[in-house]
């Protein structure tokens, strides 16, 4: 047999001592693809019960699963990553992020510091005055004052006046 060669028959008829010397083979692969893809945020207890639940879908269904395996295609180790993998992904959608009453969260974590924007400085004599005002009126966002201006002969922002 080769390195990534398994007895899938002997596998698929409940044969314990195959079942025993493919988790011994194979725990590692599929222990270092659930941690990997889980990261440094799961503790152990959590790596595990998905490495034991990647075991539970090669079993399940009379190794349905596992029969699926094809070795034209990847190798073993391959192929238990990508399943692994994957059921790491599915129990991360399944995760509920810990929800927090509102209450409990004190106040000062809640409260948002004003931040008041930074005065723009612009060189003096950089800008005409009418220049000056529409930036500095774009500046604050007081669109409504535009009518106001434009519509005043002396106030009027034409390119050459």
């Amino acid at each position: 047999m080769s390195e990534d060669s398994v007895d899938l028959d002997a596998l698929s008829r409940g044969d314990k001592q195959a079942w025993d010397r493919f988790v011994k083979r194979y725990a590692r692969v599929i222990f270092a693809a659930v941690q990997n893809r889980l990261g440094r945020a799961a503790g152990p207890d959590e790596v595990d019960d998905v490495a034991q639940e990647v075991f539970l879908r090669l079993c399940k269904a009379d190794y349905r699963l596992l029969r699926r395996y094809d070795p034209a295609r990847a190798g073993l180790s391959t192929w238990l990553t990508v399943v692994a993998s994957s059921t790491a992904i599915d129990h991360l959608r399944r995760r509920k992020p810990a929800a927090l009453a509102l209450d409990a969260v004190p106040e000062d974590r809640l409260a948002v510091e004003p931040r008041l924007p930074e005065r723009v400085r612009i060189p003096v004599g950089l800008l005409s005055p009418r220049q000056a005002l529409v930036l500095e009126l774009l500046y604050r966002r007081d669109l409504e004052q535009f009518p106001i201006i434009l519509s005043h002969a002396d106030g009027a922002i034409l390119a050459g006046r």
